[in-house]
């Protein structure tokens, strides 16, 4: 039991930081009097229409086939600064990786998700 008791110690300080930040925020925060003060601008232009407005799903799609690539960015920067120390069968590995995410951005074109309607 001995063991534990500082991961005890460590959680009831987490416990304890989490609710003085909460209470030390509660109590210092502005109050706003008025609603006009709690109106949402941009550039000191009123906002015009409701601020509930649908996109397309297209946006969305976009956006996911882009996280698809940006991690292709992402594991490839590294694996380029280590490729001599690791040899061939990074190369391989990498291969693998890139036939993974060449099989989503066919799945993506097939789909017509590519295209913007």
């Amino acid at each position: 039991m001995t063991g534990y008791l500082s991961v005890v110690i460590f959680f009831a300080l987490i416990a304890g930081f989490a609710v003085v930040s909460l209470l030390t925020a509660t109590l210092l925060r502005p109050s706003r009097p008025y609603t006009a003060k709690s109106d949402n601008y941009e550039c000191g232009a009123e906002p015009i229409g409701t601020a509930w407005v649908q996109f397309p799903v297209g946006f969305y799609l976009v956006a996911l086939v882009f996280i698809v690539f940006d991690a292709l960015a992402v594991f490839m920067f590294p694996w380029t600064l280590v490729l001599r120390e690791l040899g061939p069968r990074a190369l391989y590995v990498m291969g693998g990786f890139l036939a993974v995410l060449m099989l989503g951005w066919v799945y993506a074109y097939r789909e017509g998700i590519l295209e913007w309607k």
